[in-house]
């Protein structure tokens, strides 16, 4: 295996700062949505395919970290949390946030990105790896 430090530190391919960009990135949206985790449940939202797509990949992180666990393979996890923000970005460049008009549509993407990062923090804290709020 060859170290590179160029592409260590690429925002644009398989690395920790490119995932560490995107969750810093969910939290440059929440801030400038002033974000307030709610519990209201969107009942009359037709989901769009990149909303279920990353409501697939969250529901399974359990079983990422189990099955990393079992197979004492931490790459296992780290391959999981780079998908994930690979579908995070997928949805951000497909699908409005901060300028939905439709309030409770609104307010649903964002307490899916807020869950995304919640779930990008909680692997990389797994993995040993801090994630910074602003880069």
């Amino acid at each position: 295996m060859l170290f590179d430090p160029k592409e260590s530190i690429d925002f644009n391919g398989h690395t920790g700062p490119f995932i560490q960009y995107t969750y810093a990135r969910i939290q440059s949206i929440l801030r400038k949505a002033n974000f307030t985790l709610t519990t209201e449940t969107a009942a009359n939202i037709a989901m769009q395919a990149k909303e279920k797509d990353l409501i697939k990949i969250m529901h399974e992180f359990p079983q990422a970290v189990t099955d990393a666990a079992k197979g004492y393979s931490p790459a296992l996890l780290a391959n999981y949390v780079y998908e994930l923000a690979k579908v995070f970005n997928q949805f951000y460049h497909d699908i409005t946030i901060l300028k939905e008009e439709n309030e409770e549509l609104k307010t649903f993407r964002l307490n899916l990105a807020y869950k995304c990062g919640l779930v990008i923090k909680t692997s990389m804290k797994l993995l040993g790896i801090n994630v910074p709020d602003r880069m």
